[in-house]
């Protein structure tokens, strides 16, 4: 399971800091298919935020295919499918979405060196803001 860190001056939504979180969560092997997270209301009394937000981060995280709900059960990890995009496909999305990464972290003046400073702290801290 994760501990969620959430940050009132990120400027990022609450839902999308959940979001990540479990994303991140997923891709780096901390949550594996299968697993249960918390429901709505213990994860909102845990994180003192309204429970319409996990309602939509899961919700939206199902959506994409990342979570699955069972009625009366839970909200769990999905089975990821296999085959997904090529490998090729995969390093193309992942530079866009660090061209995209570096150029809205320049736009608040932030280096690509600063950048890949916090990325190995966060890193170290196994994956959770500061």
């Amino acid at each position: 399971m994760i501990q969620f860190a959430l940050s009132g001056h990120s400027g990022v939504p609450i839902y999308r800091q959940i979001q990540d979180q479990i994303r991140f969560g997923v891709s780096s092997g901390r949550l594996q298919a299968g697993e249960q997270l918390p429901t709505v209301r213990a994860l909102a009394v845990e994180l003192s935020v309204n429970p319409n937000t996990i309602i939509k981060a899961y919700t939206e995280l199902e959506r994409e295919g990342v979570l699955t709900t069972e009625q009366g059960t839970g909200t769990f990890v999905a089975q990821q499918p296999a085959g997904g995009l090529s490998e090729a496909d995969r390093q193309a999305k992942l530079e866009s979405l660090c061209v995209e990464f570096l150029a809205h972290a320049g736009g608040y003046g932030f280096t690509a060196q600063e950048v890949n400073r916090m990325i190995r702290h966060l890193l170290e801290q196994g994956g959770r803001p500061c």
